[in-house]
């Protein structure tokens, strides 16, 4: 029998720090205390990373960049005014990727039926020649890569729900038929991509899908965008595994954003996809955790989103936002329909 849920723990990741930074080791704390205190930690079985092949790394980003990393590796230094390295930040990129890499691949061959990466330093802005917005190499595309080159995988599909968009899995599967990337967040926000109108272009036409949801869109348009586009999409395009792009920041209590998602509206969400794998990918979803920066919001959609893994019943902690939702988001949904032809 396959475990029921897989986890992947940083080892060592507090070694990846700035002081003041919202990406910080306290993120994986609040976390694993989260899910210590519902009986979801020590129970399941936790992960080693792997190596990542050469030749994964080499299909996703360029050798200038994976150069500029590792030359960095022992010093340090700051790639943007956002995203920052320490002497040990290659090494844990390197793990938080292998991490990723692991547990997909576990997922993929019924090891476990499903899976958490709780990955540190995030990825899904890294695109193929640079690394920014906190992240250095892009765990989610990685593990895609890894699927297809290690496992053999032929369809897969990328579900982001980080607040913000995930601008590097964009870029690296653009141009792309073999994965379906579908990117629900807040526009306009940082990086400014992810238009409705990008949905691919050569042979990955119509491979992309994004929803920029405005300022203030809460649990009824997770809803309603997971019921009229996410689950139509994927249908349509067959994937045989999906994997989460799993930002905890469009939680309410984020600092940086202004979505109004619940931790029981993100469950909801998670508990959807879990339904349609089962029926459709023969029940295989691999979560890989991306930005949330508030910790008792992140902490709780992340309680949230492996009771869903586990078909458990949740209770949410922190409760709805107390500002009332906009439905400008169902102008939205209507255009992102039409334009995907829906």
């Amino acid at each position: 029998m396959p475990h029921p849920l897989v986890y992947f723990y940083p080892q060592q990741h507090q070694a990846h720090a700035l002081p003041g930074h919202p990406e910080r080791p306290e993120r994986i704390d609040a976390i694993v205390k989260a899910l210590q205190d519902l009986s979801l930690w020590t129970q399941y079985s936790h992960l080693p990373p792997v190596q990542v092949p050469p030749e994964v790394l080499a299909s996703v980003h360029s050798q200038n960049l994976l150069d500029l990393l590792a030359s960095t590796h022992g010093k340090g230094g700051m790639i943007d005014a956002d995203t920052y390295l320490t002497p040990h930040s290659w090494e844990l990129a390197l793990q938080a990727a292998g991490g990723a890499c692991a547990l997909a691949g576990t997922v993929w061959d019924g090891g476990a039926a499903r899976g958490f990466a709780l990955c540190r330093p995030p990825g899904h802005h890294a695109t193929p020649t640079r690394a920014m917005g906190f992240c250095l190499l892009n765990n989610v595309a990685l593990a895609a890569e890894y699927l297809f080159q290690v496992h053999g995988a032929r369809r897969l599909a990328i579900v982001d729900i980080d607040l913000h968009h995930g601008n590097g899995t964009q870029d690296i599967f653009y141009h792309r038929e073999d994965v379906l990337f579908i990117s629900a967040h807040q526009h306009p926000l940082y990086p400014g991509t992810g238009a409705a109108k990008e949905t691919g272009s050569g042979s990955g036409e119509g491979s992309t899908a994004n929803i920029p949801l405005p300022p203030y869109s809460g649990d009824t348009a997770y809803a309603s965008l997971a019921d009229q586009l996410l689950f139509p999409l994927l249908e349509r395009f067959a994937p045989e595994m999906i994997l989460v792009s799993a930002g905890m920041d469009a939680h309410w209590r984020d600092p940086l954003g202004h979505l109004l998602l619940s931790a029981k509206g993100y469950g909801d969400l998670v508990g959807g996809l879990v339904d349609f794998a089962e029926m459709h990918c023969q029940g295989r979803l691999a979560l890989i955790l991306e930005g949330g920066y508030d910790l008792e919001g992140g902490s709780a959609c992340a309680a949230a989103a492996a009771s869903a893994l586990l078909d458990h019943s949740f209770e949410d902690p922190v409760g709805p936002s107390p500002q009332k939702e906009s439905d400008s988001w169902r102008d939205v949904v209507r255009r992102v329909r039409a334009i995907h032809s829906l």
